[in-house]
């Protein structure tokens, strides 16, 4: 990091640049442009390491020695949307003393950039990445929010959403208005013959509100590709402009005090015909060069792949010891399979999931989750559990003959429906006895493994589905949003009365942390079931003994003593149903 920390250093000479350069060439070697955007690429890195603030600087120095600083224990993300959370970038200011009693971390407000107006997709439409949706603020009240967190000793964390962007963005007017420099930032086809010979070997994402992958636009002269949503278009990767700009935009916003990228949909990136256009090398070798880029400009910054795929394709974005790609990946196939676990109430395809997890390179980590703003995807688990059991758990969680108040979103043809939900009404609702200790025991094994625990926003307080985004017209033909509600905060503060539901879910998540917080781990994790494959148990190794997490995925009593020192459920010689218990085994002197 020494080179990175140096401001006088010449940044041609860095083996970060050099690395960099190199990877932009093996992509774009026979392009003309390449050369004047590689001198472009060096002044727009200078401009932003002299444009760095001296207090991120001096946070950059402090974590010299500690690069993988967002890793500790007991120290959770927490995700959010801000207009749900709290309104606006102030209004979130003035709630972080909840954040603070929850330890948490990294704080992830989901997109709150300039999006487009109407339908943006949740904000991951983005109209300008240099400002933010002015609903929410500006960028000073972003500024200004970076700033608070980290004096409470939390990060931010923002999404990048690199794929696409809004077609009302500047890049694509500018490409519209016929501006030369522009004339390629996206992907427009010529005829419909040529976008079915792309299609033939792609997968829709949204098959019933948007399929295909292409959308035919007058202005633009062509099909323009739009893997999401018409009003998304596909940015031009094979331009190799594009990637400078990219890049600019990361630096920009790291300089204005975020600490991690969320990038989004990073599978996408790279275009190949005849292939299904997502794992590409060529995406790789855009993301080790953004790694080694950004190292350049805010070496203490961290990047967070969300790739929601098989859990073969996500290993290869952490890239390798010699070419770095993201410090982060969501644990989407460990997260699919715990939901999967619930509902057969047995763990042996969770057990697969996590010894394949295991298989990360040293440098790459998990962030471990229950639920998020998206869907659960089934899907993601194809190439790990067979066909039926996939479909058993799309219609277990769908709601009606079982205990889950899910609904049914969307997938490609052959595949399940993915699943659309809050954790808490997935786990049975208020009126189901068992809701919070199903709850309960997914967090818990999330908590226990290696990684970065993520809390979404209501878990907390068992906040169930947002059924009120039916009466609202922006909202009601995305059935995503069942799971994005607005805090009740008036729940939230029942947090305060003893014995209440939420008090206890509360103090919950607050114990759990606590209790990592006071353990020294070491590197690695083991999982194994028992029981007939009800009960699953992970084992993480301690300075002086082992840490075990202790699950009954079942809804019946399991025969299994109490064997160390309890740090969270009963000592009995009984698990009971969906019974969670940690426990550390010392060594012997």
């Amino acid at each position: 990091m020494a080179d990175t920390l140096n401001l006088a250093a010449d940044v041609s000479q860095t083996p970060l640049w050099r690395q960099a350069a190199a990877g932009l060439r093996e992509i774009y070697g026979k392009d003309a442009r390449l050369e004047s955007c590689l001198t472009d690429l060096m002044q727009r890195v200078n401009d932003a390491r002299r444009a760095r603030p001296q207090a991120l600087i001096d946070q950059d120095l402090s974590r010299r020695d500690n690069p993988n600083w967002f890793l500790r224990p007991g120290r959770p993300a927490y995700c959010t949307y801000i207009d749900r959370y709290a309104g606006t970038l102030e209004g979130t200011r003035n709630r972080l003393d909840y954040l603070e009693a929850l330890k948490v971390g990294l704080f992830h407000p989901l997109p709150l950039l300039k999006p487009r107006d109407g339908d943006s997709d949740g904000g991951f439409a983005v109209a300008d990445y240099r400002e933010v949706d002015p609903r929410l603020g500006t960028m000073s009240d972003l500024r200004i929010l970076a700033e608070k967190l980290r004096a409470r000793d939390m990060s931010l964390v923002l999404d990048m959403v690199c794929n696409h962007t809004a077609k009302e963005h500047p890049w694509a007017q500018r490409m519209l208005a016929g501006d030369p420099g522009f004339a390629d930032f996206y992907i427009v086809l010529d005829n419909r013959s040529e976008v079915d010979e792309w299609e033939a070997h792609l997968q829709d994402v949204f098959p019933d509100t948007a399929p295909g992958s292409f959308t035919y636009d007058a202005c633009a002269g062509g099909y323009v590709w739009t893997t999401f949503y018409p009003f998304q278009w596909d940015l031009n990767y094979a331009n190799p402009r594009v990637f400078v700009e990219m890049a600019d935009c990361l630096f920009f916003l790291a300089n204005a005090g975020v600490e991690g990228f969320r990038l989004d949909s990073t599978a996408y990136l790279w275009k190949r015909k005849g292939t299904i256009s997502r794992n590409l090398p060529q995406t790789h070798l855009i993301l080790q060069a953004l790694r080694a880029l950004l190292t350049l400009v805010a070496p203490s910054t961290f990047l967070l792949a969300e790739a929601i795929e098989s859990q073969a394709s996500v290993l290869p974005f952490f890239g390798t010891p010699e070419a770095q790609e993201c410090d982060l990946a969501y644990n989407n196939g460990v997260m699919t399979a715990l939901w999967g676990a619930l509902a057969d109430g047995r763990a042996d395809i969770l057990e697969t999931t996590l010894s394949r997890a295991a298989d990360k390179p040293v440098h790459g980590h998990w962030l471990n989750y229950v639920r998020c703003h998206d869907d659960i995807i089934w899907l993601a688990l194809s190439d790990t559990a067979e066909a039926e059991r996939l479909q058993h758990w799309s219609k277990f969680y769908a709601g009606g003959n079982s205990f889950a108040k899910g609904e049914a979103f969307q997938a490609p043809d052959g595949f399940p429906a993915s699943t659309c939900g809050m954790a808490a009404s997935l786990c049975g609702g208020a009126g189901d006895p068992h809701m919070a200790d199903r709850l309960r025991l997914l967090y818990g094994i999330t908590y226990a493994l290696e990684g970065i625990p993520l809390l979404y926003m209501g878990d907390e307080i068992a906040l169930e589905n947002f059924e009120a985004y039916r009466e609202d017209s922006a909202l009601r033909e995305e059935t995503r949003w069942l799971h994005r509600p607005v805090m009740d905060w008036e729940k939230a503060d029942r947090r305060n009365l003893a014995s209440s539901m939420e008090c206890e879910m509360f103090d919950f998540h607050v114990g759990l942390g606590e209790h990592l917080r006071n353990l020294s781990f070491k590197p690695g994790q083991t999982a194994r079931t028992d029981s007939d494959g009800k009960v699953l148990i992970v084992e993480r190794p301690l300075a002086n003994g082992r840490f075990v997490c202790v699950a009954n995925l079942s809804d019946t009593p399991i025969s299994h003593a109490t064997a160390g020192r309890l740090l969270v459920g009963s000592d009995a010689s009984t698990l009971p149903a969906y019974g969670l218990r940690w426990e550390v085994h010392e060594d012997e002197n």
